[in-house]
């Protein structure tokens, strides 16, 4: 089906596409229709921060940004869905056009700049899902554009005691390179109060509401391997619960030459693989075994997915991958998991 509807939408605009899309997607969930968009895996039951996942295949934040089509993503046969990002308070993003396709490298550049309805809104969206089946639901937090970076924890707080009761998990979204001086809050010093801070919080939480909450956090990719080696430590001695690897990136060089290689925003999709990929493999090395990491950047295959697992992730999550290949590719992706799973009983 998805084959048959892209050539449509890519006549679109990026995000009049992806909204497009998000709207198709939820007709087909109300209307029963899921079976032709793609078709469910059967169960492969991963632990990872405590949790279990149906599957290890995961929505990355961004598709659904005020978690509006939850029941209708996991339809899809999604392990997890993660919404977000979300900020204290509501804000458009940046100007548009802001989204960018390049089909000739099967990626995407975005400038969206955190666009959304605030948490609140978020929440209450949350709270009228049906989550009926065994899913789990990450919810990506961030900071408003307009709050300075000495700031920024503070609505990062805020977002972390709002999403806590309705959340499977909180992700720390620090990568962004579409939020002025986001990425700045990696550095080391900042990086050490920042995480020390939200780990408190998170502690005081759980005894609040008698449960613990995992809580992640996302890096970007465009770092040097020193920067990777600072960020596990800081990572193994905070005692974080998971980390994603990683967010898109300002890098160019794979891109060069298409007319929209120069556009703002970050790259995601098939050009970000191997560099992510690489951070992983990385992070891998330096973290603590009990610290698991999700895979994400450039999967528009099943052998993408089971590669993530093999350079050292628990668990992956799609997103660039769904706007070329369409929803069959969790199917596709959890069964290449499989098999990389079953091969060493095999031999």
């Amino acid at each position: 089906m998805y084959a048959l509807a892209r050539p449509f939408l890519f006549r679109l605009d990026a995000e009049q596409a992806h909204h497009a899309a998000m709207r198709a997607i939820e007709a087909a969930y109300r209307s029963g229709l899921n079976p032709l968009l793609s078709r469910r895996p059967e169960p492969m039951p991963v632990k990872a921060f405590g949790l279990e996942f149906p599957n290890p295949v995961g929505l990355a934040a961004g598709l659904d940004k005020n978690g509006t089509h939850i029941d209708a993503l996991f339809a899809l046969g999604f392990g997890f869905v993660e919404i977000g990002t979300t900020t204290p308070r509501a804000q458009e993003g940046n100007p548009k056009p802001r989204m960018f396709r390049l089909p000739e490298h099967q990626a995407v550049i975005n400038r969206l700049g955190f666009n959304n309805d605030g948490v609140d809104a978020l929440v209450a969206n949350v709270e009228r899902a049906r989550r009926s089946g065994p899913g789990l639901l990450g919810i990506n937090i961030g900071k408003n554009r307009d709050t300075p970076n000495e700031n920024a924890v503070d609505d990062y707080l805020h977002c972390l005691r709002k999403v806590y009761p309705v959340a499977d998990y909180v992700t720390v979204n620090i990568s962004s390179p579409n939020t002025a001086g986001l990425r700045d809050l990696q550095q080391e010093e900042m990086l050490w109060n920042f995480i020390s801070t939200l780990r408190e919080s998170q502690e005081d939480l759980a005894a609040e509401f008698g449960e613990r909450r995992p809580m992640l956090v996302k890096i970007a990719p465009d770092l040097a391997e020193e920067e990777i080696d600072r960020i596990a430590e800081i990572m193994n001695l905070a005692r974080v619960d998971g980390v994603i690897a990683t967010n898109t990136t300002i890098e160019r060089q794979a891109v060069a030459g298409h007319r929209h290689a120069s556009e703002a925003g970050g790259l995601s999709g098939k050009p970000l693989y191997a560099r992510s990929t690489a951070v992983l493999r990385r992070l891998r090395s330096k973290l603590n075994e009990n610290i698991p990491i999700i895979g994400v950047g450039g999967i528009l295959s099943g052998a993408d997915a089971a590669g993530k697992l093999a350079a050292g992730a628990s668990l992956v999550q799609v997103y660039t991958g769904m706007v070329y290949r369409g929803p069959g590719l969790v199917y596709e992706a959890v069964e290449a998991v499989r098999r990389r799973r079953e091969a060493p009983s095999r031999g």
